[in-house]
């Protein structure tokens, strides 16, 4: 295995059609199945950008659970997207815990976003200001 690789417990990258999520920005039960309340307020408070910014923490949520090698065992929910100070998108898994670290690369191009998901295997932290994935 190529020393780079070491380490890596899991990677997992997953698209999403912004045009798909405009239409379920006022769909309430679509919103409470898959964000939480924290990505919903995040998610409103972007205004113009609230259909890119959905699909990004939708399509960053797939990859995660790509990443894990659990499919859709996990409730959406469980998940949340969050953001450093400077903006970087944070992943957390909050039920089950999952004794890692996640590196999360959110990025929108036309009408797709795409999320990348890297797992370092027994490191469970959230990183620094300026460490890590953008």
């Amino acid at each position: 295995m190529c020393d780079v690789m070491k380490g890596i417990g899991g990677v997992g990258v997953d698209l999403c059609a912004i045009s798909r999520m405009e239409p379920l920005l006022k769909d309430h039960r679509f919103l409470d199945r898959y964000f939480t309340p924290g990505e919903k307020a995040y998610i409103r408070q972007k205004g113009a950008a609230a259909a890119p910014t959905m699909a990004g923490i939708f399509a960053a949520k797939e990859a995660a659970l790509k990443a894990m090698g659990v499919g859709l065992a996990l409730p959406m929910r469980s998940l949340e997207v969050t953001h450093t100070p400077a903006g970087a998108p944070v992943l957390t898994v909050y039920e089950p815990p999952f004794p890692c670290r996640f590196h999360l690369s959110i990025s929108h191009e036309g009408d797709m976003a795409v999320a990348f998901v890297g797992i370092i295997p027994g490191e469970d932290r959230v990183l620094a200001e300026g460490e890590g994935s953008t």
